[in-house]
């Protein structure tokens, strides 16, 4: 059980790319979500999904020995859940600010500029898997959320 939800029901052992298919599928999963509920209700379930999941990793960690392994995706949902929760997401503009938030999640998460790097680099446990995908989830959500106001003053 515990490895099902570390790896997003095993999207997480995907051969290429594991975090950007987990992302796909947070985000697929985010969305979808989003027909049903607020999108402050999938801010709270990214911090409770957050709080279980750093317990989850610290326990997973002791027993295979590895930090941040490739194959714990359970990050991406949260980063991703988050971008989508804060982002201004709604039914009119959802297919234009749900790619432009994975798109910056992935950018942020692989690139990992300042503080996302330092987290990633120095945090141990599950504080330092989830800590720098949240913040990664958080500068997409306003990257997104700013580049769609620009889209929409000068384009749309």
């Amino acid at each position: 059980m515990r490895k099902a939800f570390l790896t997003l029901f095993y999207s997480g052992l995907s051969p290429k790319a594991p975090g950007t298919v987990g992302s796909f599928v947070a985000l697929i999963m985010g969305v979808a979500l989003l027909q049903f509920v607020h999108e402050s209700t999938l801010f709270l379930l990214c911090l409770l999904i957050s709080a279980i999941a750093v317990k989850q990793i610290d326990i997973y960690e002791k027993e295979v020995g590895i930090h941040d392994g490739k194959e714990i995706v359970i990050d991406e949902l949260a980063g991703m859940w988050l971008a989508l929760s804060i982002c201004g997401i709604t039914n009119e503009n959802i297919f234009y600010l749900a790619p432009l938030a994975f798109l910056f999640f992935r950018l942020f998460d692989i690139w990992k500029p300042s503080i996302i790097g330092k987290i990633d680099r120095d945090v141990k446990g599950g504080w330092g898997v989830m800590g720098d995908d949240l913040l990664a989830g958080l500068a997409a959500g306003i990257a997104a959320s700013g580049t769609y106001q620009l889209i929409e003053k000068f384009i749309l």
